[in-house]
Parts: structure tokens; C-alpha cells; sequence
């Protein structure tokens, strides 16, 4: 949107930055890589930071609190740029958030069907169920198998990550 409502010309080359960088990793972890090398790594930083320093050069901060929604996109791809690069350090960090989206999207299409919970006790109840099997279907736990357990008093309790 930045680049066709816009007329930003950063804005293709960083979603493609984005795209290469989500590339690389897709390759490495294929070939059994567990990280990108640190030259990959520093291409990638300096090839970010050039996007930015373009985005900065054609919006220019202005006066005042409001901003463009160019300079909006900017200002958060500065400052939160760890967070967005995160899927470059980390393999086990998502390139997307569409698992978060879907999660929420059964709550928002119950809420569409039903007009709204009926009671707080109900969404809330709800929203354990709908939390409990997204856990194990994200632990590659089975949902029915998980469902039984949790019939039978022995839920499944995800194993702790180490840190």
C-alpha cells in the first residue's frame, strides 16, 4: 500500500529484502542449517538498514505529532527492527503472525454467528478449550487424543522449551 498508494519507492525493495531474507532461511533450515552465517547475517543488516536510511530520505520527519503512514510504517520498522529481524536470528520465531490470527479467528467467527457469548463464563470457557487445543495441536499432539486426556483427568501439559 505504501508503495502503490504512496508512491514510496523503499517500500518494494524492503518487502523484497523481507522476502530474501525469508528465503535464505527457508534454504539453510532445509539443508539442515541451524542458523544463517554471520556474513548472510551482516548482508542482511546492512541491506535493511540501506532500506531505511532511503524510507528516511524521502520523509523527512515533520513538525508536529502527526505523521504520513509512510512515515508511521518507517518509524516502527526503526524501532522496532530487532522484533521484525527476529525470524533471521532465531529459526523457531515465525516469519508471519498468521498463527495468532488464526487462533482469534473462531472467537471472532463464534462471536459472528452467535451475535455474542451468551455469559463471561461461557466466552471465558471458551476461550481455555480453544487455547488448550491450539497448545497441543502446536505440540503436534493429536486434538481428539488431547480432548480424551483431558476427559480422563491427565491433560496434555506441554513440556517446557529450554531457555
Amino acid at each position: 500500500a505504501v508503495t502503490e498508494l504512496w508512491g514510496q519507492t523503499w517500500a518494494a525493495p524492503m518487502s523484497q529484502l523481507l522476502c530474501d531474507i525469508l528465503h535464505a532461511v527457508e534454504t539453510t533450515r532445509a539443508a539442515g542449517g541451524m542458523s544463517l552465517t554471520n556474513s548472510q547475517l551482516d548482508t542482511f543488516e546492512q541491506r535493511y538498514q540501506a532500506r531505511l536510511q532511503e524510507a528516511e530520505a524521502e520523509n523527512p520527519l515533520l513538525p508536529g505529532r502527526k505523521q504520513t503512514p509512510p512515515r508511521n510504517l518507517l518509524n516502527r520498522l526503526t524501532t522496532y527492527r530487532a522484533e521484525i529481524l527476529a525470524f533471521m536470528y532465531d529459526f523457531a520465531v515465525p516469519f508471519d503472525n498468521n498463527q495468532a490470527e488464526r487462533d482469534i479467528r473462531m472467537v471472532k467467527l463464534k462471536q459472528k454467528i452467535s451475535g455474542s457469548f451468551r455469559t463471561l463464563d461461557g466466552a471465558q470457557r471458551f476461550g481455555l478449550i480453544r487455547s488448550y487445543l491450539s497448545t497441543a495441536r502446536k505440540s503436534a499432539v493429536n486434538t481428539f487424543d488431547a480432548l480424551v486426556s483431558a476427559f480422563q483427568g491427565e491433560p496434555f501439559i506441554p513440556s517446557r522449551a529450554p531457555t
